[in-house]
């Protein structure tokens, strides 16, 4: 049983998975418009599968930090968490976001961001929280500077890519508007 929390924004539910929601979870990280920009890209669909059984086997399960399926009018339209960093490159908590191409250029994510950010600093009582960002993602690096967050460093990846590593400390920008209820 999960313990993580739903959240609302203006637009938005952000509430736990539940097993009926697999094959929108599969459908979102098999378009390859979104999964280039998570983790390290595109999977298989069977390992995009298995990722969506941990959530529940061992995420939820040993309850080590929160996931979210992101709802707009009760349609899965992206996918949310705030978790210790697996980064060596980011000493906290940072922010992961996907939205599906349909509810792209319509404030989802800086609703969906703006909500993680403030459950970080409110309800886990962080004094920063971060994001790592592929350095050619112009839209999630525009996105992130708009509420607050501020390019900290770079780091070069193992096959040359670069991430930006981005942050945003409590009573910044980031922590106002767009809170979730």
């Amino acid at each position: 049983m999960t313990t993580t929390p739903t959240l609302h924004t203006e637009r938005l539910l952000l509430e736990p998975y539940t097993p009926a929601d697999e094959e929108g979870f599969v459908a979102l990280f098999q378009d390859t418009r979104v999964s280039r920009w998570i983790g390290d890209g595109p999977q298989t669909e069977a390992e995009d599968r298995a990722l969506f059984g941990r959530i529940f086997s061992k995420v939820y399960a040993q309850e080590l930090f929160d996931v979210w399926a992101v709802r707009h009018g009760g349609r899965l339209v992206g996918h949310a968490e705030i978790k210790p960093s697996p980064s060596p490159d980011v000493d906290g908590h940072e922010i992961v976001y996907a939205l599906a191409p349909a509810a792209w250029g319509q404030g989802f994510g800086t609703e969906v961001a703006k909500a993680l950010t403030s459950y970080g600093f409110g309800a886990l009582g962080l004094t920063e929280v971060h994001a790592t960002v592929a350095a050619e993602n112009d839209a999630s690096l525009a996105l992130l500077g708009r509420i607050g967050f501020r390019h900290v460093r770079d780091a070069v990846e193992d096959d040359g890519s670069t991430t930006r590593v981005l942050s945003c400390s409590a009573g910044g920008d980031g922590a106002g508007a767009g809170q979730p209820r």
